[in-house]
């Protein structure tokens, strides 16, 4: 996504609980190596919350959040939207999760503009 930075809700998860997701929560780290995150439910939505940021990064902050309103497709991949308060962006999303390894992407501007993220699963 584009940044995987960060809190408030979107719309719901019709259909979904966190336990048809169990692969996606737990501790992420960012591939370029700069941030941290936990993924865990907030209410219907998911919620990624920044639990590590590498110093002299740029517009990050520890603490900071994004809520996935995301949906299970097939083969460890969901999709929806994700809400960017610190930026009051709202991305479409899509993740995939495959075991231990995770990509994010996100458009904004009617899918015109994307960046995928790819992240490893802390033990």
């Amino acid at each position: 996504m584009m940044k995987m930075t960060v809190a408030a809700a979107l719309s719901t998860l019709s259909a979904f609980t966190f336990a048809d997701a169990a692969d996606i929560g737990g501790q992420w780290a960012r591939g370029d190596g700069n941030a941290r995150v936990k993924i865990a439910p907030c209410g219907s939505d998911i919620c990624v919350v920044n639990t590590w940021i590498k110093p002299g990064t740029p517009k990050e902050k520890k603490g900071d959040k994004l809520v996935m309103s995301i949906k299970p497709g097939a083969g460890g991949v969901y999709s929806g939207t994700a809400f960017d308060p610190q930026r009051d962006m709202t991305y479409e999303l899509t993740v995939t999760v495959q075991g231990d390894k995770m990509t994010t992407k996100g458009c904004i501007v009617a899918g015109l503009l994307c960046k995928g993220i790819d992240w490893t699963r802390l033990k």
